[in-house]
């Protein structure tokens, strides 16, 4: 073991990196395994899903909007003026089995008397060339997010689970026009989203259907090629912004067999705090997030995380 310290907290993002700036302001010494370069896993890089996000306008304290890199670079280096120590890798194997728990990196091995974690959740796309060559500049997984940046344009929304409705509902809020794409005749979202969303004047729906290409120029996002997956009939939609809703995936690897997980993947905490079943193990931001996955809302988990976690160390004479 290269080393052994109090708190050691998986994953950066908002949630990781304040769950360390209160865990080391209670000078507990935090650890973060913060992820690595891209190339080694693109859902766990450092500072999260807020790393491919160009603008953030709804974060408290930026009226003027932040990037998602420049915001999450404040964070780091808050975390880091308290002394937290940040290792730009990937934790690639745990222990939770026994304490101290044991967390492998790709190059150190820390045993740790407490692991909050914050390794997120990756929004899924529809794995176009065209998507990634417009990802934010009019490809966006977050209409909370980025729908303001549309307002008064017209804008699709691809998916037709629950998530797509909300999103296309919020989104008709402040577009002229949103266009749900879904590959199938019917929506498999919950009987009252649908409702909601089959009766909203501004939306309609482009059934049996799916995105074959994003087109756009050296601005952005102009609309899509759709296909129809019955007929094989192609048209184009005009659109200022394409919306991806068909999910998210909580990077959860790590910790199968040995967690609780909801049903829908995501990790499972005791209501109203950032509790796992692992006494000593605390999960805050997207990975036990499935409904709000906001920056703001990580950020108040990773706070939870830290206070808990301090809490239960006095409450167990622990360090």
């Amino acid at each position: 073991m290269s080393d052994t310290n109090k708190v050691t907290i998986i994953g950066s993002g908002p949630a990781g990196y304040t769950a360390a700036i209160y865990a080391a302001r209670a000078n507990l010494k935090p650890v973060v395994f913060a992820g690595g370069p891209i190339e080694h896993d693109k859902n766990r890089v450092p500072g999260g899903q807020l790393m491919i996000t160009n603008d953030v306008e709804n974060y408290p304290g930026f009226p003027e909007s932040v990037t998602g890199p420049d915001l999450m670079e404040k964070f780091q280096k808050q975390a880091e003026r308290f002394g937290t120590k940040v290792h730009l890798e990937n934790a690639v194997k745990v222990d939770l089995s026994k304490r101290p728990f044991t967390i492998v990196g790709e190059s150190v091995t820390y045993q740790s008397e407490v692991v909050i974690i914050a390794t997120g959740a990756t929004a899924k796309y529809l794995g176009l060339p065209s998507e990634s060559q417009f990802k934010n500049r009019g490809v966006s997984a977050c209409a909370t997010c980025d729908g303001f940046l549309y307002r008064g344009k017209d804008v699709i929304v691809v998916g037709g689970g629950d998530t797509a409705m909300e999103e296309a509902t919020h989104l008709g809020k402040m577009c002229s026009s949103v266009t749900v794409v879904h590959r199938r005749d019917t929506l498999r979202a919950s009987k009252i989203m649908q409702e909601r969303a089959l009766k909203h004047p501004k939306l309609k729906f482009v059934w049996n259907s799916a995105i074959e290409e994003i087109v756009g120029d050296d601005k952005g996002v102009t609309g899509a090629i759709v296909k129809n997956v019955m007929s094989g009939d192609k048209h184009k939609i005009d659109a200022a912004a394409v919306f991806v809703a068909i999910g998210h995936t909580p990077n959860t690897e790590l910790f199968k067999g040995v967690l609780d997980f909801h049903p829908n993947g995501y990790l499972k905490t005791h209501p109203g705090s950032t509790r796992t079943n692992v006494e000593g193990v605390f999960a805050c931001g997207d990975v036990a997030d499935s409904v709000y996955r906001q920056a703001v809302t990580a950020a108040g988990t990773g706070c939870m995380a830290a206070i808990e976690a301090e809490r239960w160390m006095i409450e167990n004479n622990i360090g």
